[in-house]
């Protein structure tokens, strides 16, 4: 991210900036396409990954991207460090397999080595060069330690566990937020320049309000407390409805939801402790919808803050989904650039 737009973020979750501020999380699901360019080619071309991030910036340069020339291999690169087998396509982000057969099988996991273990070490590689090409990488980031459980065990499988076998999955989690927490410490190692972190967790997002408060409250609020001086970024586009009033106690300072949840329920959840960052639907009306509807989708996101009172960044309520054509991405820079026309 340029310095300039990352500014303007920092400025607006301290609240010294007053103007709209529209933020887009953009990575290998969606830029590719874009592009008109392979998977394969993204993931292992750095100059091709160069200039289809920089083409983002040029193209849209009134929007700010989180986290911000974001290397990554879709979800597979933290479950990679612990041996998970990873299906790759040349035209779609890669599958993951889990590695585990059996919750006792966490007895054999240990903490991965972000320098050595799977595609970790070339994340950090790729940051190295971007570096060394005077890119600066604001923000980093990491899938969140219950979606890194899910990856390694199995959806069904975890989120019965959580239930039958607790002390296990608790241990599991332990291991998983450390992964999570190392993970981020060695990219800001490498990337020393960043300035905020971002956490991804939507199987947060499937728990009960008390499974949040046993198997997720605890963990994310380890992981945002090992970063005090940073931006904190949580995205989750799952039904965080049951927990939302508990979310600002993890430390969390921005939070990007699902456009299923209405703006002004959510504010009075929360009230004006964080930013919300949504809520235009990602797939109905930036994918599928005319320019014409993703105007009006904005403006009524900015009338339903204004109403509520809420700290409003607008975005998508999710990432920026495959498929996105890129004249409903203008409507935004339109926003963005202070025009609404």
């Amino acid at each position: 991210m340029d310095d300039h737009r990352w500014q303007q973020f920092v400025e607006t979750v301290s609240g010294k900036r007053k103007e709209t501020a529209v933020a887009l999380i953009v990575d290998s699901p969606w830029i590719p396409g874009w592009s008109g360019i392979s998977h394969f080619d993204y993931y292992l071309s750095f100059e091709t990954w160069l200039e289809a991030n920089l083409k983002v910036y040029q193209t849209y340069p009134h929007i700010i991207f989180l986290p911000g020339f974001w290397a990554e291999y879709g979800m597979a690169t933290e479950p990679s460090a612990f041996g998970c087998k990873i299906n790759w396509y040349e035209s779609s982000t890669p599958t993951i397999n889990p590695v585990l057969q059996q919750i006792e099988d966490v007895d054999k996991l240990s903490l991965p080595d972000p320098k050595k273990d799977g595609l970790m070490p070339f994340v950090l590689w790729w940051y190295k060069k971007a570096k060394d090409s005077d890119i600066r990488v604001h923000m980093v980031a990491a899938r969140g330690p219950l979606t890194l459980a899910a990856h390694l065990r199995g959806l069904t499988d975890f989120l019965m566990e959580l239930k039958t076998e607790p002390d296990k999955t608790r241990k599991f989690l332990d291991l998983t937020t450390e992964t999570v927490i190392s993970w981020l410490k060695a990219q800001l190692e490498v990337a020393s320049q960043a300035e905020g972190i971002m956490v991804l967790d939507d199987v947060v997002g499937f728990l009960s309000r008390a499974d949040y408060e046993k198997f997720a409250h605890p963990y994310l609020k380890a992981i945002f407390d090992a970063f005090p001086d940073k931006i904190r970024v949580y995205h989750n586009d799952a039904n965080i409805l049951p927990f939302a009033d508990l979310l600002p106690q993890t430390g969390l300072q921005v939070l990007n939801f699902s456009h299923t949840i209405d703006i002004e329920t959510l504010a009075e959840k929360v009230g004006n402790e964080i930013y919300l960052m949504g809520n235009i639907p990602p797939l109905e009306v930036l994918v599928q919808g005319t320019p014409e509807e993703v105007k009006n989708s904005a403006l009524q996101c900015l009338s339903k803050a204004k109403r509520a009172g809420a700290k409003l960044i607008l975005s998508a309520g999710g990432g920026v989904s495959p498929g996105t054509p890129g004249e409903n991405l203008a409507i935004l820079e339109k926003i963005a650039g202070g025009s609404s026309n």
